[in-house]
């Protein structure tokens, strides 16, 4: 189910912002109208694809593109880009398109989780936590007939009207396929992110490799790397 379906808000166009906003609001009255502005916070759940590469030169992003000048994917890098992204309105911009490197992507609807009190799935008003990817990036080194991809991700976990203290676990797949759609290789991870009243939005980092043989005749560019939620491990998300 689409995300504004599930919620029905249509008076803000991004929640980053708005839970920006709600940080300093829970710092003056928690206990007061916290269930309603969380509610319109939630609203811009929709995000385009994230697609970003550090080897290809730039990450994506709707704030100006930062230059690959540490050499490489790091976790750092990427933590940066998430916070810097926070406060940004609009979707981030696809790019990273690299004949010589597999793309990396995180689809809509696959870069985003929503936490649910037990029971309550797809209530706006029972929302517990969100985690979204935010940016991606990779480096490609060929040798043999084979391609090891660096690959690395970034992201927040948001506090809902029902969030408390804590920690978010954050599972997530990565699958690589070939030019013809078949998988030929996968990686899974889970990630822990703290949260709290006093300070709603939680960033996290992560980055791997993951090694494939490039089939005779085929290209590196052909070749794709998905990111993704795994909803299935987390019973009542959505």
């Amino acid at each position: 189910m689409a995300c504004r379906a599930i919620f029905g808000w249509r008076d803000y166009a991004d929640w980053g912002v708005m839970t920006q906003s709600l940080a300093a609001l829970r710092r003056r009255t928690i206990a007061v109208g916290l269930a309603g502005g969380l509610s319109l916070a939630l609203a811009g759940c929709g995000m385009s694809s994230i697609t970003s590469g550090l080897g290809g030169g730039m990450f994506g992003s709707s704030k100006p593109n930062m230059a690959d000048s540490a050499g490489g994917v790091s976790e750092e890098q990427l933590l940066s880009a998430a916070k810097a992204d926070g406060s940004s309105a609009g979707p981030t911009v696809t790019g990273g398109i690299n004949p010589g490197c597999p793309r990396l992507i995180a689809k809509p609807g696959d870069n985003n989780i929503t936490f649910y009190e037990p029971g309550r799935t797809g209530d706006g008003l029972a929302i517990m936590h969100r985690g979204e990817i935010t940016k991606t990036a990779r480096e490609c080194h060929i040798d043999a007939g084979r391609i090891t991809v660096k690959y690395g991700f970034s992201g927040r976990v948001l506090l809902g009207p029902r969030g408390q203290n804590g920690t978010v676990t954050l599972p997530i797949n990565v699958t690589v396929t070939d030019g013809s759609n078949t998988k030929v290789a996968a990686d899974a991870m889970k990630i822990d992110v703290a949260v709290a009243l006093d300070n709603p939005i939680g960033y996290f980092s992560a980055v791997r490799e993951v090694t494939f043989p490039i089939a005779e005749g085929s290209r590196p560019g052909e070749y794709e790397l998905f990111v993704a939620f795994d909803r299935s491990k987390t019973p009542g998300s959505g």
